[in-house]
């Protein structure tokens, strides 16, 4: 089968946002003298807060409403603050030399907004080395839905069978899975531990993934 185009996720796969986002989530709960076990808080990662909700899960624990606007505005700054410090993971521009290369054109697809994604994109020199994002903003539904993957997708013409996704979390396979494309899992400390049956490959970085042997490992057409 042949390799028309890569799908890339962005937070944990391009940029480890995810483990900063989850230790400013955990610092809250810990500061309502609560814990929020990585295993609890991993349900919603790589898609939205439908899919495990910390806030209403905290005012359970507390037993009481919370005030959510400054405990929101203080979160959000602790985990920028640390993703900002932050250069993108292993791999990720070797592979996008790679796809440029061998003439396979790039899209992030992802279930947060685009001023999250874009903005991260644009300060790590990466946002010009891909063809088009598809974020949150641009679909009626997030991952585990396959809307994104199916958008990007076609908007880089690809068929979705051949459009390999690579992706970090559980919900990203599934919705690769729905949409029809191939997905290569590259984990990470917050979803190390999640079930990636059914994924083509789970490798341990993204400099592990050769472009050039894609076309070996992919599956036929059904």
């Amino acid at each position: 089968m042949p390799l028309s185009a890569l799908l890339f996720d962005f937070d944990g796969l391009i940029l480890d946002t995810e483990y900063p986002i989850y230790q400013a989530w955990r610092d809250d709960y810990e500061a309502h003298g609560h814990d929020l076990p990585l295993e609890t808080y991993a349900a919603c990662v790589g898609s939205d807060f439908n899919r495990f909700d910390p806030k209403s899960h905290l005012e359970m624990l507390v037993g009481r409403a919370i005030d959510w606007p400054e405990r929101d505005l203080w979160r959000e700054r602790s985990a920028l603050d640390r993703v900002r410090q932050l250069p993108p993971l292993p791999g990720v521009v070797a592979l996008m030399e790679q796809a440029s290369a061998l003439g396979i054109p790039c899209a992030v697809a992802s279930s947060s907004p685009r001023s999250w994604v874009e903005g991260h994109l644009e300060r790590l020199g990466l946002l010009g080395r891909f063809e088009t994002t598809r974020c949150l903003d641009d679909v009626k539904a997030p991952k585990p839905e396959p809307d994104l993957f199916l958008a990007a997708a076609s908007a880089l013409g690809a068929p979705p069978g051949e459009a390999l996704v690579l992706e970090d979390s559980r919900n990203g396979l599934l919705a690769a899975q729905a949409a029809g494309c191939p997905c290569i899992i590259v984990p990470n400390r917050v979803t190390a531990h999640l079930n990636f049956t059914g994924a083509l490959e789970v490798l341990q970085s993204l400099e592990d993934l050769d472009l050039a042997r894609m076309n070996e490992i992919l599956p036929p057409h059904p």
